[in-house]
Formats: structure tokens, C-alpha cells, sequence
């Protein structure tokens, strides 16, 4: 009886192991992971739109697991009272920052594009474009992405019209803007239309940023456009807008990113601002 009771007892163990063995084993997140594939919904069709399944019209985004990267990069401070420019990071690492302005065009497809991808991104949105339905982006932050600070008026001539006290105004009424409707004050600042001066670098340290941020890379009208070279690079900054086209220019970025091997993390968290 004790025999056949042992035998018993090392076969359920024997069972609950090979239960175990059967689930795949996560990637650590520091670990290198393999380059990503796209799958049947990451695919790129012709024309830039992203094929979807009939079998499935509403597909479920699959998270892949992110390397974590140590910044070899750091932010420089503020000096004599200015505020730094970053336009581009200079970094060994394999990988980009997206960022995406304004908040005029509000779609649930740009909601399902962020998480099928699972791209997260600096929101560079302004108040009187977002006022009409802030609780929208509340989506795109519990992907993992934030919001930042674009202005409340969005005056692409603010740099020329108007005096530091007026810059200083328009910035903190979207750090207050952004404060009461995301639980945040933003760290980074972009200029609308991208210009910026001595007067601005103060403005944003007053108002309790820590960097100015422009770009050198754009998805737009559905194709990348460079300031230099012609593809991707580490630790460009790219650019793109909440605007009707937005499925195309993010299909442009993707095919890019995966072309040039680049893993796209958040700005703040490689800055150390988040």
C-alpha cells in the first residue's frame, strides 16, 4: 500500500510540473528582447492604413515587453535662469521619443492605433483645442503616455508678439489646464510653430518646466520628413499631431521606427521627468 501511495504521490507531482513548464516564460525587462515583428495587426497595408480582420473587427492590444534602458543622456539644467533646448538625445541606445501636438482631431481610432502598438508618446496638447473634451486623453495616459505643455492659445507668433509676461501667463494657465484635468504639471514645454528665444527659455522656467523640446524628425501628410539625413536615427525626437491624417503619419512613423530598429520609449522617462 505504501508503495503504490509513493507511486501516487510522485506522479501528481510530475503532473503539477509539467503544468508549470507549459506557460512561456516572460522576458525580464532588462533583458534584451528580440527586434519586433509585426503581426497580423501591427502589419502596414499599401497607402499607410493598418489592415484589421473581419473575424475580429475590435482587435485586442498585445503588449510587448519593453527593455528598460539606463539613460546615458542627461538633461542639462537651467542656467542663468533659461530653460534648455533639447531638439535631439544624444544617446548609444536603440531608441526614439514620439511626440504628438496640439489635440484638434479627436478619433477612437487614434486611441486603438496608441494601444495596438503600444507607443507611448509626449502629449503636447493646448487648451483651447483639448477644452471641448479633456477627458479623451485620458485614454492615451493610462497607456503610459503624458501630457504637456503647448500653450493655452497656441499664438504661433507669441515669440514675436508678445513680451515675457505674456508667455509666462499663457504657459501657466496650461500647467494649471493640464494639473486639473490629468493630475500633473508638465516638466517640457514645445513652442507652438517650434520658435523660441532667450524670453521663452526664461518663461518656461518660471513656470516650472525643466526643457524646451523641438524636433528634427515629423510624421505628416502619411510620410516622414527629415531635417537630417533620411531615416531614423537614435534618439530622434519625432513630431506628429492629432490631426484627420492621424493613422496615416502614424503608420509612416512605424514603418520608419521598425526599419531603423529603434524601440520607442517616453522622453520623461529617459530624461528622468517624469
Amino acid at each position: 500500500m505504501l508503495g503504490v501511495m509513493g507511486a501516487s504521490v510522485v506522479a501528481g507531482l510530475t503532473a503539477c510540473g509539467a503544468a508549470e513548464t507549459s506557460t512561456p516564460a516572460q522576458t525580464p525587462s532588462g533583458a534584451a528582447a528580440s527586434p519586433e515583428v509585426p503581426g497580423p495587426n501591427g502589419a502596414l497595408a499599401v497607402g499607410g492604413e493598418v489592415p484589421t480582420s473581419s473575424a475580429s473587427p475590435t482587435p485586442t492590444a498585445t503588449k510587448r515587453i519593453r527593455r528598460t534602458f539606463i539613460p546615458d543622456y542627461q538633461l542639462p539644467p537651467i542656467v542663468g535662469g533659461l530653460a534648455p533646448v533639447i531638439t535631439k538625445i544624444e544617446t548609444k541606445h536603440p531608441v526614439v521619443f514620439l511626440t504628438i501636438d496640439d489635440g484638434n482631431i479627436k478619433t477612437p481610432e487614434s486611441v486603438k492605433l496608441m494601444a495596438e502598438y503600444d507607443y507611448p508618446a509626449s502629449l503636447f496638447l493646448t487648451r483651447d483645442t483639448v477644452a471641448d473634451n479633456p477627458a479623451f486623453f485620458n485614454a492615451f495616459k493610462a497607456q503610459g503616455s503624458l501630457i504637456e505643455n503647448h500653450t493655452v492659445t497656441h499664438n504661433i507668433n507669441m515669440v514675436r508678439q508678445w513680451g515675457y509676461q505674456q508667455q509666462v501667463n499663457d504657459m501657466v494657465g496650461m500647467q494649471e489646464y493640464a494639473f486639473q484635468h490629468y493630475g500633473r504639471r508638465p516638466t517640457l514645454f514645445r513652442p507652438p510653430g517650434g520658435a523660441y528665444s532667450n524670453v521663452m527659455r526664461q518663461a518656461v522656467a518660471d513656470a516650472g518646466m525643466k526643457a524646451i523640446v523641438t524636433w528634427e524628425a515629423k510624421a505628416n501628410a502619411g510620410k516622414m520628413d527629415y531635417q537630417v539625413g533620411n531615416s531614423l536615427r537614435p534618439g530622434d525626437i519625432v513630431l506628429m499631431h492629432f490631426r484627420a491624417e492621424f493613422a496615416a503619419d502614424l503608420a509612416a512613423f512605424r514603418a520608419a521606427q521598425l526599419a531603423a530598429g529603434l524601440e520607442v520609449v517616453l522622453l520623461e522617462d529617459f530624461l528622468g521627468v517624469a
